[in-house]
């Protein structure tokens, strides 16, 4: 082999290597934006009022819509699914608050009320305590 075929190997080794060792850097900036991603996710959940009650979901709807009547929020959206209710209503300060009724057995559902995007407890627990008491 002549000492340039010998450089040509070496550079094309080189430039192999750095290929690989990029593309490994590519997957290690998805795998952190994917965990950024899953902690916000979690931060989400975590802030959410949830409760488990003995109702069918019908029922627990319609007490979630006199519960909000009876506030003054108005509903802004409402989507149903199979064994979910996600509805959407806004406070006086412009917040969004998310109610998520989720069928968990035919005679049970979950409860989930989430108030703006940090949580709002003290609101969330008003809502709630409102839900209970129409049911």
């Amino acid at each position: 082999m002549t000492k340039k075929e010998d450089m040509m190997l070496k550079k094309s080794i080189i430039f192999a290597g750095l290929i690989i060792f990029s593309a490994s850097l590519c997957g290690c900036v998805a795998l952190l934006a994917g965990a950024a991603g899953g902690a916000g996710t979690a931060y989400w959940l975590s802030e959410k009022l949830v409760q488990d009650i003995n109702y069918p979901q019908a029922r627990v709807l319609k007490a979630t819509h006199n519960a909000l009547g009876s506030l003054n929020l108005p509903v802004t959206k409402e989507t149903t699914t199979a064994k979910t209710t996600q509805i959407i209503s806004k406070d006086k300060d412009n917040n969004t608050i998310w109610i998520d009724l989720k069928s968990t057995t035919e005679a049970a559902t979950r409860i989930e009320v989430r108030v703006g995007v940090k949580g709002n407890k003290t609101t969330e627990h008003d809502i709630m305590e409102k839900i209970s008491g129409y049911l």
